[in-house]
């Protein structure tokens, strides 16, 4: 049994297993529809717990399938209708319970806290759909989404991102000391990652820069991503922020200093932070990097549950 929480956790041979498993299971399935299982239904009789204190689409979608494809199931919990809410139950208590149920649990919450006490109480394996300080499971699909498009290892590429510093970003820096790849982070300089982000930075051989210039940080770049200024709960004057970003909008003007050939990710949903004609260009695959979750995370599931061939 293996938890999936955060990127700089798990060791660099893992991360690479789990992508190579991946493109193996995303061929294999050319020919087949979203609910048909995998050749020997890897994960069957297994059931997958999933809890969402957050919105979520792409998430929610893809791991109902990637459990389906494998040949297991899911159950969906709101917590508004547990007693871990309502009735005051312990994490401790539900963690059991949990445990004696399911054979993994996804959680997508807004408390790191919370995440490391889940993992204390269950004896199954625990995935981090999405923290407060990180979202593992989106950057090492997005990995896989981009040696797939460029056909070469991302250790090979330089890649740019530009926006805000936030969870999405912590776990694109945690990838870039696993899989050593450039970085090139641009955002304004109050928005750049906290103490304990750039002490991580520091003390792992990295090649990770930070620009407050987002045309700097696009230079030569062979990807761009971004993700929403204003997230999800961010209790921020808005108007302010989006402000401070005003010269950070990912248009054909910034895109013109990367590589001809620069793709550009957004993990969604989208906002003001990326102009139509990018969104919408040949360059954008978005709509790839959103599908590829679901083939990945299968791998995921194989790799906590040890099943990853």
């Amino acid at each position: 049994m293996k938890h999936f929480i955060n990127l700089k956790d798990i060791p660099s041979k893992d991360l690479r297993k789990i992508i190579t498993d991946a493109k193996k299971r995303k061929s294999a399935r050319k020919k087949l529809n979203n609910l048909e299982v995998d050749k020997g239904a890897p994960l069957k009789g297994k059931l997958l717990i999933q809890m969402f204190e957050k919105s979520s689409l792409r998430t929610r979608l893809s791991f109902y399938l990637a459990i389906k494809q494998l040949g297991g199931s899911t159950l969906t919990l709101r917590p508004d209708e547990l007693h871990l809410s309502k009735g005051g139950e312990s994490i401790e208590d539900t963690a059991k319970i949990l445990s004696n149920f399911g054979n993994a649990f996804m959680l997508r919450t807004d408390s790191n806290k919370k995440i490391e006490e889940f993992k204390r109480y269950l004896s199954i394996p625990i995935i981090n759909g999405l923290s407060p300080s990180s979202h593992p499971t989106q950057i090492l699909s997005d990995v896989f989404t981009v040696e797939e498009i460029k056909k070469k290892p991302i250790s090979k590429l330089n890649i740019s991102w530009i926006g805000d510093s936030n969870n999405v970003l912590n776990s694109l820096i945690a990838a870039s000391i696993k899989f050593s790849f450039n970085l090139n982070i641009g955002c304004p300089k109050n928005y750049q990652p906290d103490k304990e982000i750039l002490n991580y930075i520091r003390n792992n051989k990295n090649k990770i820069s930070i620009f407050n210039d987002a045309k700097k940080a696009a230079v030569k770049a062979d990807v761009i991503f971004s993700d929403k200024v204003i997230s999800m709960n961010d209790k921020v004057n808005k108007i302010k922020k989006l402000k401070h970003f005003k010269n950070f909008k990912i248009d054909k003007k910034l895109m013109s200093f990367a590589k001809k050939d620069c793709i550009f990710l957004h993990c969604l949903p989208r906002g003001k932070e990326v102009d139509e004609k990018v969104f919408s260009s040949k360059q954008s695959k978005v709509w790839q990097q959103a599908l590829n979750r679901v083939h990945v995370q299968k791998s995921i599931l194989l790799y906590c549950l040890g099943r990853l061939r």
